[in-house]
C-alpha cells in the first residue's frame, strides 16, 4: 500500500495528485471537494480519520492504491500490511504560514492561532514519529521535500517512481507540481 503522509499543509495533496497523474489509483471517497486551499482536491478518505476508533479491515480495499494518512495517524496503520510511505517534508515556518492562511480564509480569528504552540506540537509529533518509523520493519519511507518537488518535479517524480518500483508516467507526475500553488514560500525563491 502506498501511503502519502506528512504534517498538515506539507504537500500531501500535491503528491497524491502526482501519483494519480502517474497512474496510481487513489483510495479516496471524494467527500472533500477542491477549494481555494487545494484547488486540485484533497484526495482524502473519511475513514482514515477513524483509524484508531474502528476496525481497520477496510484498508484491504486500499491494497495497491495510494492513501493519504496524516502524520499523527501513521502509527495507527495495522501491521498486517506492507507500506511504502511518501513522507512530505516542508519547512515548518511554511507549514505554519499555510495553516494560518487557510484558517483565516475559513473565518478563524488570527489572534486565536498560536504558531509557537502549534510549531512545538508539530516538532514533537515529528520526533516521536521518526523514532517509531525507524523501528517498523513493514514500512519503507521516502522523504520528499516539498520545495524540491516544486523546483525539480521531474527529478522528484523519478525518485518516487523508483522508490515505488512501478512503471509510472513520470512526465505526467511532474506536470502536476505547480509553482503557482507554492504560496507560503519562506526566505524567497528556492
Amino acid at each position: 500500500m502506498i501511503v502519502v503522509s506528512g504534517l498538515p499543509r506539507s504537500g500531501t495533496s500535491m503528491m497524491t495528485a502526482m501519483l494519480a497523474a502517474g497512474g496510481v489509483e487513489v483510495f479516496t471517497d471524494a467527500a472533500r471537494a477542491a477549494d481555494a486551499d487545494n484547488p486540485r482536491g484533497y484526495f482524502e478518505h473519511e475513514r482514515v480519520k477513524r483509524l484508531r476508533e474502528e476496525d481497520p479491515g477496510w484498508l484491504r480495499a486500499a491494497r495497491g492504491k495510494a492513501i493519504k494518512v496524516v502524520a499523527p495517524l501513521l502509527d495507527a496503520l495495522p501491521p498486517g500490511h506492507r507500506y511504502r510511505v511518501l513522507f512530505m517534508r516542508r519547512d515548518l515556518a511554511e507549514v505554519l504560514a499555510s495553516q494560518r492562511a487557510m484558517l483565516v480564509r475559513r473565518g478563524t480569528d488570527p489572534d486565536k492561532i498560536d504558531d509557537a504552540t502549534l510549531g512545538t506540537l508539530y516538532r514533537r509529533q515529528l520526533a516521536t514519529l521518526e523514532g517509531w518509523l525507524a523501528a517498523q520493519r513493514h514500512i519503507q519511507v521516502l522523504d520528499v521535500d516539498y520545495a524540491r518537488a516544486i523546483a525539480e518535479p521531474a527529478a522528484e517524480a523519478a525518485r518516487v517512481a523508483d522508490f515505488l518500483d512501478r512503471p509510472l508516467d513520470r512526465e505526467a507526475m511532474a506536470a502536476v507540481a505547480d509553482p503557482g500553488l507554492y504560496r507560503q514560500r519562506q526566505g524567497g525563491a528556492r
